[in-house]
């Protein structure tokens, strides 16, 4: 984003407008187009002489927000930002497309993991074990943030890293 103060509004509003429509000319010609703006504020900016405050002017922040699924862009998408006027980067955030559905695939990993589990334990003991169970409880779930990962770009750093999506589930099991 673009963040500017100067005494006079009208000016500050016009050359933070003016940058930051830079900002996404730039970011169109790289066909970066899932962008909106995410924050845009006016507020009076003050500095303290003495314990006074002192008016001094106006802040004009214009936080775009960008989407793209090209991981080896990230680094090209804040420098090509940066280059072209933005003096704001902040927030930077992975996700994950349709974490429900890889969810279900963890839930559909623990629930096979307890069967054989179950399994594993009934033939230690020598007994039999009914295949399903006759309840499963989800005991846990959780999505944990991105882990950096080292990987090499020309461009400045940014490391999604992985995503770890966890199920968790109890299953009781009649023997």
């Amino acid at each position: 984003g673009v963040e500017l103060t100067g005494a006079d509004l009208t000016s500050v509003q016009s050359q933070n407008a003016m940058l930051s429509q830079a900002v996404l000319d730039a970011l169109d010609r790289m066909g970066i187009s899932d962008v909106r703006t995410f924050q845009y504020t006016i507020d009076k900016f003050y500095e303290y002489n003495g314990g006074t405050p002192v008016f001094r002017g106006y802040t004009v922040r214009n936080i775009l927000e960008i989407r793209t699924d090209d991981m080896n862009q990230l680094g090209t998408i804040v420098d090509t930002a940066v280059s072209s006027g933005a003096n704001v980067v902040d927030l930077i955030s992975f996700e994950v497309t349709d974490p429900d559905s890889y969810y279900n695939q963890a839930l559909d990993l623990a629930v096979s993991d307890a069967i054989g589990k179950a399994k594993s334990i009934s033939e230690s003991l020598g007994i039999r074990v009914e295949s399903i169970p006759v309840n499963i409880t989800e005991t846990s779930s959780q999505i944990r943030p991105p882990q950096p990962f080292q990987r090499e770009l020309a461009a400045t750093p940014i490391v999604p890293g992985s995503l770890t999506i966890e199920a968790s589930v109890t299953a009781e099991f009649l023997y």
